[in-house]
């Protein structure tokens, strides 16, 4: 890990930009970051070596901080997001069932054992690129709110099913891991709106205002890596350590200061260094390798959406139910995780990931789909 490195991370990471100025390809910036990857990483030239343990690292820091910041996305506070709860949670219960029915299917037809780990696949959503998604896109109405209380729901269950699902002997280790992660979340929550209550908040802020000190900033990042640490030591994706301090902060309140600092922050070196590198690490020829796979990462793809386009019959509209369809994250861990325990058939990791490509790009048309009906019921 070198400067070099850095300059070119930096650097072929403005494709990601690049591709999303044009609005009406309603690409998500990620995708571009991902695209660059995979041409310098393993699968092209082979310009940056995803496996140096210090760039693994700062994209560790880098997960941590999209997730941290997708989860002060989730409008916690507000009274609608509440009552859209229930709605959200019932379309995440259906969601589930469609998912287990199509993931065991789907391990009887390529002949592997991973049924839970499929169910799990399928059942899952994105926080880190759907709420940004749709908060850029300036998606509004109570469609939206449902959609957003059932994406903060199905990505918290995965987070914490995932381990469950593809290393069962260490499966009660990683939920005692979790439930420790949620409950210092919880209990930070209170501290934060204590101090938010006795004003000692807002006298910190004023404070680092006017003597430049960005102590917000460096709290924030203190607990952000501590939670962190509990959750590695604990077997816990920082998935989970990230998302839910967002959660506890979003449910405080953030000041507009501090997520200038952290969107900066995360949007501004560590999240694009994350998806280089995802894209760097991904290891595409093994699909060539083993045409199965990539049989078995479309139909992971494919069954995602099908998976949850069911929540129309729940009144969710269908680009709405597209739109939740992306998955990140889970892929991700899974892939990582299963690789780390050599639980995957060769090929596996990789399948895994193509399925979570073709939701994010059926993902991008249904983002431009979703747009004119949110526009037009806002008017209505």
């Amino acid at each position: 890990m070198d400067f070099q490195t850095l300059a070119i991370i930096s650097v072929i990471a403005l494709l990601g930009p690049l591709l999303a100025t044009p609005r009406r390809w309603n690409i998500p910036v990620v995708i571009g970051q991902l695209g660059a990857g995979v041409i310098v990483g393993r699968t092209g030239f082979g310009l940056i070596d995803a496996a140096d343990p210090t760039l693994t690292f700062l994209a560790d820091v880098g997960f941590a901080l999209i997730m941290f910041v997708a989860g002060t996305h989730v409008p916690v506070r507000s009274g609608a997001i509440r009552a859209a709860l229930s709605a959200g949670l019932a379309r995440a219960i259906l969601v589930t069932v469609s998912a287990s029915a199509l993931g065991v299917a789907i391990a009887m037809i390529f002949g592997t054992r991973h049924a839970p780990l499929y169910v799990v696949l399928l059942a899952s959503s994105s926080a880190a690129l759907v709420l940004p998604l749709i908060h850029s896109l300036g998606l509004r109405g109570r469609s939206m709110l449902q959609l957003t209380a059932q994406v903060a729901i199905a990505d918290i269950a995965a987070i914490v099913a995932l381990p469950l699902a593809i290393d069962p002997p260490n499966a009660g280790r990683a939920a005692l891991g979790a439930a420790l992660v949620a409950v210092l979340a919880v209990a930070l929550y209170v501290v934060l709106a204590w101090l938010e209550r006795n004003g000692s908040r807002l006298r910190l802020h004023k404070l680092s205002a006017n003597r430049k000190f960005a102590l917000e900033l460096r709290i924030q990042l203190a607990i952000l890596f501590a939670l962190s640490a509990v959750a590695v030591f604990s077997h816990v994706s920082v998935m989970l350590a990230g998302f839910a301090f967002g959660l506890a902060v979003a449910a405080v309140g953030e000041p507009r200061r501090l997520a200038r600092q952290l969107f900066a922050l995360a949007d501004g070196f560590f999240g694009p260094l994350f998806f280089v590198w995802l894209g760097a690490s991904l290891a595409l020829r093994d699909l060539a390798d083993h045409p199965q796979m990539i049989a078995l990462g479309l139909t992971l793809g494919l069954a995602t959406l099908l998976t949850h386009a069911t929540t129309r019959v729940l009144g969710l509209p269908l680009s709405h139910g597209l739109l939740s369809a992306a998955q990140l994250g889970i892929p991700i861990a899974a892939a990582t995780i299963g690789t780390q325990l050599h639980v995957l058939a060769p090929g596996e990791a990789a399948a895994l990931l193509l399925g979570a490509l073709v939701t994010i790009a059926v993902t991008a048309v249904a983002s431009g789909w979703a747009r004119p009906r949110a526009v037009s019921a806002s008017l209505a």
